[in-house]
């Protein structure tokens, strides 16, 4: 291992370990935006009247 790609791996694992919980919650938020996002597509088709 070159010094460089040690330093790249210890440098990811402490912004997985500071940064994780939130970067968590973030793709929660966005998992949970992208169902109302279905759901309301899903809505508007059917009030057109396709099916």
């Amino acid at each position: 291992m070159t010094t460089q790609l040690v330093s790249d791996l210890t440098i990811l694992a402490l912004m997985a370990r500071v940064f994780g919980a939130d970067i968590i919650a973030l793709l929660r938020r966005l998992a949970a935006a992208g169902v109302r996002a279905g759901v309301s597509e899903m809505n508007r088709h059917e009030r057109e009247g396709g099916r």
